[in-house]
């Protein structure tokens, strides 16, 4: 596991990690979710995704995820991941940034508004 403060969470990076707080999950779930729930204005690519579970790995935020029971349907060919303690609370660190900014964003009139005439 990596040690000190893992480098900043990318916006991709934040999505991967809120897919997999919800559960563990495959790539092709993990990015199912970011497409849904951003309405489909991001859509992860294989690459993308890929290069950011390594990454995210590589600094002990996300583990492969042990084998499915027997009673559950299994894809030998996907890997499942995981949010380990420090990817969680790295994951909670970045959200709670995202609520204070959405914060300002909406006392500074951002939010629920049209756009303003320069």
């Amino acid at each position: 596991m990596a040690k000190g403060n893992p480098p900043p969470i990318t916006p991709a990076a934040f999505q991967v990690l809120l897919a997999l707080a919800r559960g563990r999950a495959h790539g092709y779930g993990i990015m199912g979710f970011v497409s849904e729930l951003t309405g489909g204005s991001v859509q992860l690519g294989p690459g993308t995704l890929y290069r950011t579970l390594s990454r995210l790995a590589a600094d002990g935020l996300v583990e492969e995820a042990p084998d499915m029971s027997e009673d559950q349907p299994h894809d030998a060919r996907r890997r499942y991941y995981q949010l380990t303690a420090r990817g969680w609370e790295a994951a909670a660190r970045e959200a709670e940034l995202i609520r204070r900014l959405a914060g300002a964003a909406a006392e500074a009139g951002l939010l629920g508004r049209q756009e303003r005439s320069a």
